[in-house]
């Protein structure tokens, strides 16, 4: 437990670590890079509108980030009649109280020491667990996490590209790009920023995959109307048409989501909340 704990606090600072890596790398190095002639620059040219996409794709991952850390599983043992807050989770703790016996998926969280209806897992780069009240945050956040981190990979590599004369038309020269490049440095042929960029370019692949993966495997459960924690303990949900599933999560107003860092929209859990 200990260790978990300890890895609730180091995730989300190795991911504001990262992210403000990756700023630093895009708008001091890679857009100026993409200037030849600052004062002949027209104003739709490919390095503002990567500057502008870049800006974009960022403000939604960040924003989203904070809306999931935000929008935080509340104590439902006072918001939804489950008995004293106190004495349920008294009762979740010692195991006396099953966590689907309350409300269906429900889940006493030992790092939040708290209980997440539509329990899904617990994400430790968020420090936070994911729920009904912030499913769809945190799948935009993956999402634009995703799309940041590729887009910084081809700026990346673009980079890469000028600055050792080198092409990766072969999909050959990205693989053997590591390896040579270690080589080269330790043999001071490599600059230390150069070296820097090619290592950042490989963390970008990995996190961009593991983030696109992670969010299509996501959907395809909000489509089949299960949750990770479901599938996990082998609870049978009840089967319902794959656009109620994505309203339920998405609301009626899903794009407003999808281009805005918002919180959810038109959901069916805050119009109960309301109520």
């Amino acid at each position: 437990m200990l260790v978990l704990r300890l890895l609730n606090v180091v995730a989300p600072a190795y991911f504001l670590c990262i992210s403000l890596v990756t700023f630093v790398l895009q708008i001091f190095l890679f857009i100026p890079s993409m200037f030849r002639d600052p004062s002949t620059t027209p104003l739709f040219s490919p390095a503002l509108l990567h500057g502008a996409l870049f800006l974009f794709l960022s403000a939604n991952a960040l924003g989203n980030y904070v809306l999931v850390i935000q929008s935080s599983p509340e104590d439902l043992g006072k918001g939804l009649n489950l008995g004293e807050g106190a004495e349920v989770v008294a009762d979740w703790l010692d195991g006396s109280r099953s966590p689907g016996s309350a409300l269906p998926s429900t889940h006493f969280c030992r790092l939040c020491a708290r209980v997440t209806q539509r329990h899904d897992h617990h994400c430790f780069f968020t420090g936070n667990c994911i729920g009904s009240r912030n499913m769809r945050n945190f799948i935009m956040f993956c999402l634009y996490t995703s799309l940041a981190c590729l887009d910084s990979l081809v700026a990346g590599m673009a980079y890469i590209s000028a600055a050792l004369s080198m092409s990766f038309a072969d999909p050959l020269a990205f693989l053997t790009l590591l390896p040579h490049s270690i080589s080269q440095f330790f043999s001071g042929a490599l600059l230390s920023s150069e070296m820097f960029v090619i290592l950042m370019l490989y963390l970008w692949l990995g996190i961009g995959l593991a983030c696109a993966g992670f969010c299509c495997h996501q959907m395809l459960l909000i489509l089949r109307g299960e949750t990770r924690y479901q599938v996990r303990k082998g609870i049978v949900v009840r089967a319902r048409p794959w656009r109620e599933n994505l309203q339920e999560v998405f609301g009626k107003r899903w794009l407003v989501g999808l281009l805005i860092p918002v919180l959810n929209v038109g959901s069916d859990y805050r119009r109960q909340k309301e109520k």
